[in-house]
């Protein structure tokens, strides 16, 4: 059976200097991104979130659903006035909650509310499947297997940084 990939190398075929099965390997790969950040972004939208919100409330679930403003600013890469303006949002749609610290009154900590847990559980469930039905298409030994390729594959890349 052909797919969008096989179609892709047989166009590019002679006119393009790579290695065909390294490239099919990137472009598949490149493809299956794609249709998981579409299938994120698809999960998102039928519970009501943006990407950004999602990340912010996945962010505090990781830290046990409290974190303060600058550890959630860190682990997303934004500056701290941008942390400041999701969070705005993020309260104002009840998803959060800004906490003042009883034992520093400078500290703020940032408190996953229940409506915003039960909104990442929902988007996560829904992701899951999504992306269960995905490797669905491959036996328990074959996910296995090719968990342990692509490992390889990131250990490779990861430790050549």
């Amino acid at each position: 059976m052909e797919d969008s990939v096989d179609r892709h190398l047989a166009r590019w075929r002679g006119k393009a200097p790579f290695d065909e099965r390294v490239e099919a390997i990137v472009t598949r790969m490149q493809t299956l991104v794609k249709h998981l950040r579409q299938a994120k972004e698809a999960a998102m939208a039928q519970v009501g979130l943006q990407e950004f919100e999602f990340q912010t409330l996945h962010r505090l679930q990781a830290h046990g659903g409290s974190a303060t403003p600058s550890e959630l600013a860190a682990e997303l890469l934004v500056s701290p006035a941008g942390m400041t303006g999701r969070l705005d949002t993020l309260e104002k749609a009840e998803l959060v909650r800004r906490v003042r610290s009883t034992d520093d009154r400078r500290r703020v900590d940032v408190e996953l509310t229940a409506k915003g847990r039960d909104l990442w559980v929902e988007a996560m469930e829904i992701q899951g499947e999504v992306e269960g039905g995905m490797a669905a298409a491959l036996a328990a030994e074959e996910q296995e297997t090719l968990d342990g390729l692509l490992k390889r594959l990131l250990l490779k890349v990861e430790s050549s940084r």
